[in-house]
Parts: structure tokens; C-alpha cells; sequence
């Protein structure tokens, strides 16, 4: 910075484009008889704040402006004020919503932190939902997010890191972990990765910045981070020792290290009572295996009847097959996404025609038309409900693929291609590392009793009983 107020004003007019940016906001005043101009950006200051700091400033008499420009910072009535020299910080903090003024002789400038960014209510988000359970989630404001997690750990073992990102977004990120509980070895792993990213913009929020922290495989789609926007999740995952990241302008918390068996884990199992909560977790676990195992079964079974357990031989389609089973279930995988990409698109007016419409066609008079069986619909209909049995999407589609993939390998090779469909998914599974470099599958691998009854069960709180 210069001491001289009109280099400075030249300097920053240039570089942030004043005449051209509406949006930039800069005057110049006067202030106990000396010089000033300040810079912020409109609709990020608190008008009612400004005014009335502008009101305190232009006040001041020249006997009351104190000799230092430190002394002159202690006089401001705000929370939230600091001195800046770099240029650079200086230009990144107005363009993020501070408040810089700058004044003659002085080679440093007041920045006010007085941002306020547009936000939404901190309502349930529509994906997390709970029946039971506090009703609030994270929005696209990072100091709204981290405030709803400081309210609910009230301890000074909690850290809130900021960083940033992107060389042009300069994108805030904040880390949330335990200090006495989270591994400090992946914790300055994920703090170098970050500082050392190299991209012009987080232009995807956490998706480009898990795709930066860690290049998965392309052929392996089991997911290694977890997302959530529900704070009591993410507060349960601090508290296990877990990391949580949040970005600016996105809703969502990516919480890192996760294993399969995390991935499956839902809000609703810890507000219920421990049975109850056990239950519907097993319940999860086992749906995911059978939408899984479901289809490719029932395809292996319409090809050798004779291998139909005693029993079951209803299952078997009484009616004509116009298309082979392999192509129908093939179509409905895809028909599904088409219906499920629909749905998101379509006007909030439009969707429950949009659903009435497609139930028709897709029940009714596609099983009379021919195309499909009433068997081959009834348990693709069970494979699109328990898709949504668990949270994650990227999980979801883990498993869509390699049932697929099943499908295809049962078509080709039949008993064989069911066990080395099998196969594949388990080596898919079992060869994946978490992002911290432990099993997929920890911790059942490595084996860990304690841990692993913890995964599999809800069990009820350590300590809670009355003293």
C-alpha cells in the first residue's frame, strides 16, 4: 500500500474496474479533516451498519483522531475490524463483502468485516429428511453452516479451519474436526492437498474439490466421500473423530473417512430407541443386497426353470415373453433414470401428472402392449423403491452399475457369469481404500469388534445413564 490516498484510489479503481463494475461501490469523504475513500461491494455491506459507521466517522472532530492508525481502530464501535497492507488480501476481502477504507498518510487500510450474503431459511433439506430430530439444515452461507455445528459442540476442543481454493473463485472452505479425537496425520494430509490445489474455480462446490483432494479410479464407482445436509449428522461424525468439510455456496457437508458400511448409516437410526434403530439399519443392509442380488437371480432362474427352488415355482412368468428378460430389465434400468431425471426437471406443478403418467405407462399398458412382464416389472419396482432406502446417490449407483453389469455376465455365460458377477463386486468392493488409506470395508477388514458392532448396530449412548 501507498501513504498517499490518491495512489491508492488510483491503483484500486484500476484493478477492480470501478468504472465499469456497478457493483463496486467507492467515495471519497472526509474525516476529521483528512482524506478517506472506502471500497465495498453492493449487496454484500449491511446498509443499517454502514450508515451508521459513516455517521461516527464523519463526526469526528480533528482533535478526537488519534496519532495511529492502531489507536483509530480501537475507536470503531464494531466487532469485527482489522488492519491490512497486502493489496492482495485487501482486494480478495472486498470482493468477498468487507469494507475497506483507506486514509491519507496511512499505509494501511480499516477493513470492516461487515458482509451479509442472500440466504435461504435454515430449513429440512429435502433429501435428509428425519421423522423424528431437529428440522434445520445447512445452506449455501459457510458462516451459517459452521454456526449451526458450533451450537450444537460447545467445547473448545472443536477447531473450524478456514482455507480457500480456486485461483480465480478464491473459494472459502471450512475444516470442522475435534482436535483430542481426529488422526493429525490425515488431517495435515487434507490440509496440504488443499493449500497445494492447483484450478481456477471450484466450480461444482465439493464435487470438484473431491475430485482434486483424490482422482478416483474411473472403473471402481463406490464412492469414498459421504455428503450430507442435516448438522446433526455432520456433529455425529466430528464427534466420532472424523473430518467435515464445508464449501461456500453449497449446502452440503462432505465428511471424510467413510467405509461402505458408513455409507449406509442414516439420521433416522439414532432417534428411534436402539432396537428400533438397529433394526431399520439391518433392515438397509439387507435391502441393499437384495436390490442388488434381485434381478440378475430371477433372470438366472428364467433361464434353467429347473434350478427354481421347491417352492417358488410361482415366480416363474406364466405369460408369453415377446422380449427377451435380459433386454426388459436392461430398458427398465434405463427407463428408470429417465423417469428419476424427469421428475428432477420437471416443473413442481407438473410432477404429480408427470408421475401419474409414467405409472400408467410404464404398469398398465407396457405389460399390455407386450414389451414387459408383470414379474419383470414387479421387481424392477422393488429395485427403483430401495434405491431410495439409503442416503447416498453415488452408493445407489454403485450397485446399479454392477447389477448391470451381473445382468449382462448372466445373459453371456449364465451359472458362471452369476458367480463372476459376484466376484467382481465383492473384489470391487473389498480392493477399495477410504481416502485415508483403510480397508472399504473397515471394520469388518480389518477385523475390530468394538468398532464393527458400533457399524452394524445402534447401540445406546456411552455414560447415559443418571449418576
Amino acid at each position: 500500500m501507498y501513504q498517499s490516498i490518491t495512489q491508492n484510489i488510483e491503483y484500486l479503481n484500476e484493478q477492480l474496474m470501478v468504472a465499469t463494475n456497478f457493483d463496486i461501490i467507492s467515495r471519497e469523504i472526509t474525516i476529521a479533516g483528512k482524506t478517506c475513500a472506502y471500497y465495498c461491494v453492493d449487496g454484500f455491506c449491511k446498509d443499517d451498519l454502514m450508515q451508521k459507521l459513516l455517521q461516527y466517522f464523519v463526526s469526528m472532530k480533528k482533535e478526537d483522531f488519534p496519532q495511529s492508525l492502531s489507536d483509530f481502530q480501537m475507536l470503531i464501535p464494531y466487532v469485527e475490524v482489522d488492519l491490512k497492507s497486502d493489496f492482495s488480501q485487501i482486494i480478495q476481502d472486498i470482493l468477498s463483502g468487507g469494507f475497506a477504507l483507506f486514509i491519507d498518510g496511512y499505509d494501511q487500510c480499516v477493513m470492516i468485516d461487515s458482509r451479509t450474503y442472500p440466504a435461504r431459511s435454515v430449513q429440512e433439506p429435502e433429501k435428509d429428511k428425519v421423522l423424528r430430530g431437529s428440522k434445520d439444515g445447512f445452506v449455501e452461507t459457510l458462516i451459517f453452516n459452521t454456526a449451526l455445528i458450533r451450537r450444537r459442540i460447545r467445547s473448545t476442543d472443536l477447531r473450524v479451519e478456514i482455507m480457500n481454493a480456486g485461483d480465480i473463485s478464491i473459494t472459502d472452505i471450512a475444516i470442522c474436526y475435534m482436535d483430542s479425537r481426529v488422526n493429525h496425520k490425515f488431517l495435515d494430509w487434507i490440509k496440504g492437498r488443499i493449500k497445494n490445489l492447483r484450478v481456477d474455480a471450484l466450480t461444482m462446490n465439493q464435487e470438484s474439490l473431491a475430485e482434486c483432494l483424490y482422482p478416483a479410479k474411473w472403473f471402481n464407482p463406490f464412492p469414498k466421500f459421504k455428503y450430507t445436509e442435516r448438522p446433526d449428522t455432520a456433529v455425529a461424525q466430528v464427534l466420532e473423530g472424523n473430518i467435515i468439510i464445508l464449501v461456500d455456496n453449497s449446502p452440503y457437508a462432505m465428511i471424510l473417512p467413510v467405509s461402505i458400511l458408513d455409507m449406509v448409516q442414516e439420521a433416522d437410526d439414532f432417534y428411534f430407541p436402539p432396537i428400533t434403530g438397529s433394526y431399520l439399519r439391518l433392515s438397509r443392509f439387507l435391502i441393499l443386497l437384495i436390490s442388488y442380488l434381485m434381478t440378475p437371480t430371477f433372470l438366472l432362474f428364467s433361464m434353467h426353470p429347473e434350478w427354481t427352488p421347491a417352492g417358488f415355482e410361482f415366480i416363474q412368468i406364466q405369460d408369453d415373453i415377446n422380449v427377451p428378460i435380459f433386454w426388459q430389465f436392461l430398458i427398465l434400468e434405463l427407463a428408470l433414470d429417465g423417469l428419476r431425471l424427469a421428475s428432477v426437471n420437471a416443473p413442481s406443478m407438473l410432477s404429480t401428472p408427470l408421475s401419474v403418467t409414467a405409472g400408467l405407462i410404464l404398469g398398465e399398458f407396457a405389460v399390455k402392449s407386450g414389451w414387459f412382464n408383470s414379474e419383470v416389472m414387479l421387481y424392477m419396482a422393488f429395485v427403483a423403491i430401495a434405491t431410495y432406502t439409503h442416503p447416498s446417490y453415488e452408493l445407489g449407483y454403485a450397485f446399479k452399475f454392477f447389477r448391470m453389469i451381473h445382468l449382462i455376465l448372466v445373459s453371456l455365460f449364465q451359472l458362471p457369469g452369476y458367480i463372476i458377477g459376484i466376484l467382481l463386486t465383492v473384489f470391487a468392493i473389498v480392493s477399495n481404500k477410504m481416502i485415508s488409506g483403510q480397508s472399504y470395508l473397515y471394520p469388518l477388514i480389518p477385523p475390530t469388534p468394538e468398532n464393527l458392532k458400533k457399524a452394524l448396530l445402534r447401540l445406546r449412548l456411552k455414560n447415559g445413564s443418571v449418576k
